[in-house]
């Protein structure tokens, strides 16, 4: 395989916004009456915002309407991104930064394939615009993972065919994407939770240029 891109999901690849997901998601079932957990949580991660709603809605066994339904995801965004606006570069997960470089230096091309509208403002907060010469969010998709769209997007947007594409991932759906997209998959995370990846790291804090080129 010859390596010429590499796609990364944001949230808890790049940065640990999944904490902050957490605890609007938990403040949200609290105020409706029911307790939502860190195991519960798991099953939003990659998850658009409104699918997302939909499994939180169903853990309560609460039916609401589109519009009351709106209505809650836009107050759980609201407090979503008081959060993120207070983030920093020293929020960036250990090992990212050098990697990144690396990619660089070589001339491999990088994007982002994230499912979250708040992208920009988060790659803003943290200063890495200039580290990705593409950036894929849920402002320009339709499908939410597993469906590929996001990352063949990226491949399109750099120009790169997407078997060529290595994709870094922490949540299931966004490995099935990534092989749906016809992409090799590394999970970042625990490997039973994701299933399918090609290879699975805990992170970038011991894996370099030298490590993806020798997959």
């Amino acid at each position: 395989m010859k390596i010429e891109a590499c796609i990364f999901d944001l949230d808890g690849v790049i940065v640990d916004t999944a904490k902050y997901h957490y605890l609007a998601w938990k403040e949200l079932a609290g105020e409706m009456g029911f307790v939502f957990t860190e195991t519960h949580n798991e099953r939003l991660k990659g998850v658009s915002r409104m699918a997302s709603l939909d499994i939180l809605l169903e853990l309560g066994g609460i039916s609401l309407d589109d519009e009351q339904k709106s209505k809650l995801a836009t107050r759980k965004n609201n407090r979503y991104v008081s959060f993120i606006k207070k983030m920093s570069p020293r929020e960036i997960l250990p090992g990212v930064m050098q990697f990144l470089g690396e990619l660089k230096a070589a001339g491999i091309k990088t994007a982002i394939g994230s499912a979250s509208k708040n992208t920009p403002l988060i790659l803003e907060r943290l200063k890495l615009q200039s580290y990705f010469d593409a950036v894929i969010d849920g402002n320009k998709v339709l499908e939410a993972k597993p469906d590929p769209e996001v990352f063949l997007k990226g491949a399109k947007e750099l120009n790169v065919p997407p078997g060529n594409c290595v994709v870094f991932e922490d949540a299931a759906a966004g490995v099935e994407a990534a092989l749906n997209a016809g992409m090799v998959c590394i999970g970042v995370g625990l490997p039973q939770n994701l299933p399918g990846a090609h290879k699975v790291i805990g992170g970038f804090e011991h894996f370099r240029l030298v490590d993806l080129m020798n997959l």
